[in-house]
């Protein structure tokens, strides 16, 4: 390819820092300060990409051997990724407050009242970190909330119901790495060119489908599932030709990589209560709440089995809830056979 090709060939991409600094305009929140915070999210995205791409070759697999606050054992990468969107949302001097799922409690940022940033930023640095001795995609989720001028950044300020972020997105570390955000204005997904070093819009505008013929469920479990849902995935496996069943099962038991593709073609996913997890198991505030924003802004549907999830109102970081998330149409069958309307 000429150089005149390539670069017109580039000309066709925006950068996810282009991208934000226009969208921004539409913002209210922004003023700049919200470009300088999800660029410093993407910085951390591409440092960890990094990392993991030498999995097979640096000693960043396996366990650190001890647990962290969900009472599961902590990964090396676990540790690692946390670090990394720490210093970078420290960097990037508008972020007050983090809450992670390796740590207990919410990070202060400014403990010393320096600084005026006035983001809060929750995440799960690295979703599915098991599965990266095997090579499967893994993920980082984070969801963003403003604090008000006069109110102190604390954990009680950030406890807000998800329909309250100001935006949300996640990033796919798979054959390519993807980032895909919100900030209610649609959902645009950016894919990392290694070459650049730069996130390029490649999937603007995304739209879930209104339904498909995949559902994306741990059915080792089914024993241990409520009633309605039992029934629902038998329904899901009787033949008619009407509705194109049976359907497929997909489920890779990574949350993010689950998430995407569905969103992209279609499906349904689910984790419900178990008798093992009554309240569910997936955290509320920085797993289910951004990933719930994204589908509801491309047009799906995510419940907590009751109602809307992202009326939900937290009373804790680590909080759990029940998730059944994507196709609208779906997701309003599953709660009619958990709610008793439909058996």
């Amino acid at each position: 390819m000429s150089t005149s090709s390539f670069v017109q060939d580039l000309g066709q991409f925006k950068t996810l820092e282009q991208f934000i600094l226009e969208d921004q305009l539409s913002f209210p929140h922004a003023y700049g300060s919200f470009t300088r915070l999800l660029y410093s999210i993407s910085l951390g995205a591409k440092i960890i990409n990094h990392t993991m791409r030498r999995a097979g070759l640096a000693d960043i697999g396996g366990a650190t051997g001890t647990i962290n606050v969900q009472g599961e054992v902590q990964q090396k990468m676990d540790l690692e990724a946390h670090q990394e969107f720490v210093r970078a949302l420290y960097r990037s001097g508008e972020c007050c407050l983090i809450g992670s799922e390796e740590h207990d409690e919410a990070i202060p940022l400014r403990p010393d009242g320096e600084g005026d940033g006035r983001y809060v930023v929750l995440f799960d640095p690295l979703d599915g970190s098991t599965n990266i001795e095997v090579n499967i995609s893994v993920g980082t989720i984070f969801s963003i909330y403003h604090l008000p001028e006069g109110v102190e950044p604390s954990l009680e300020a950030a406890l807000r119901p998800g329909c309250e972020q100001v935006a949300a997105g996640y990033v796919v570390y798979g054959s390519s790495t993807i980032l895909v955000y919100t900030t209610g204005n649609g959902v645009n997904g950016f894919t990392l060119d290694p070459s650049l070093g730069e996130f390029l819009l490649s999937h603007p505008n995304i739209q879930t489908p209104k339904t498909a013929r995949v559902y994306s469920v741990n059915e080792g479990n089914y024993n241990a599932f409520e009633p309605g849902l039992r029934q629902y995935i038998k329904w899901c496996q009787r033949e008619d030709d009407v509705t194109g069943r049976p359907y497929t099962t997909r489920y890779i038991g990574s949350f993010v990589a689950d998430f995407h593709r569905n969103l992209m073609h279609g499906g349904l996913y689910i984790y419900p209560i178990t008798n093992k997890n009554p309240n569910g198991k997936l955290r509320l505030m920085y797993e289910a709440n951004p990933l719930a924003f994204i589908a509801e802004q491309a047009g799906g549907l995510a419940t907590d089995g009751k109602g809307r999830l992202l009326d939900q109102m937290p009373t804790s970081l680590h909080q759990r809830t029940p998730l059944y998330i994507g196709s609208p149409e779906m997701v309003e069958r599953v709660q009619r056979f958990l709610t008793g309307q439909e058996v």
